[in-house]
């Protein structure tokens, strides 16, 4: 890409988000590692409008880092109930463990989390460093195809890299990501998911009836209180359900006490 079209890109950006910039809870000050980290997580496969709500009821129940790692996963699984993906939860509470000494985080502390990738953990650096990482998530992807591949298909990661890292804005790149993710977000509103041509791109499946309802199902009915398996399959008479229950017991996120299953302790 050339020099001009970099600053024309970046002009155009800057514009729509001097316009219409969104004022997020994330985005407030202090920009703080844990409460970032608690937001892209939560970002993660769900819209802004859902999270806003969780974000700032899961801050709530865990003010700090140092908190939420020394809650029992069963009140975290119980804070994150509604959000869905719940493994999310739990990846965020062993790294609550991982990263609650450090006083300062880098990628590869955040990397060597389960549950946390390069994207998610440039994007924490990004946000509360202001550091310079290249990074694509689904509304910078869809940003990037828009003005520079929108009569390509199958469109690969690799080929954005090297334009998100060319138009970066290096003296302020948190505010540039944000104003990325605002413009991106908006496009998606306005002329529909451009990461459909991404190569990346992986279609959720429905929800409705599906294993994902289940599971929500089974841990919302655990976060009020221990079932046997006889009372689930009565709650929920679903011929998957010992399957998910399995599933869910080999991810740690329910355990087993004789008849009766529960979230861990």
């Amino acid at each position: 890409m050339a020099p001009t079209n970099t600053n024309q890109f970046q002009t155009h950006v800057w514009a729509y988000y001097h316009d219409h910039g969104r004022d997020l809870p994330w985005r407030r000050e202090p920009l703080e590692a844990y409460p970032i980290l608690v937001s892209e997580i939560m970002l993660q496969q769900t819209q802004v409008a859902r999270v806003i709500p969780k974000y700032e009821a899961f801050l709530g129940s865990f003010p700090t880092i140092a908190s939420l790692a020394a809650a029992p996963l069963a009140a975290v699984l119980k804070s994150w109930n509604g959000l869905g993906y719940n493994r999310r939860a739990k990846y965020l509470h062993e790294a609550a463990k991982t990263l609650a000494p450090k006083s300062r985080w880098q990628l590869a502390n955040l990397t060597a989390c389960k549950g946390i990738g390069y994207n998610t953990a440039a994007a924490v650096c990004t946000y509360v460093y202001n550091e310079a990482h290249p990074f694509i998530e689904t509304n910078i992807r869809t940003v990037f195809i828009h003005h520079f591949f929108h009569d390509h298909m199958a469109v690969t990661d690799s080929e954005l890299l090297p334009l998100v890292q060319a138009s970066l804005d290096k003296a302020n790149p948190r505010e540039w990501y944000w104003a990325l993710m605002d413009y991106g977000a908006y496009l998606k509103a306005s002329v529909g998911n451009l990461s459909l041509v991404s190569k990346h791109y992986a279609k959720q499946s429905t929800f409705s009836g599906s294993n994902r309802q289940l599971r929500g199902q089974v841990l919302r009915l655990l976060a009020g209180s221990k079932h046997s398996e006889m009372k689930l399959q009565t709650i929920l008479p679903d011929q998957r359900l010992q399957v998910v229950l399995d599933t869910l017991q080999k991810e740690g996120l329910i355990t087993r006490q004789g008849r009766y299953y529960l979230l861990p302790s």
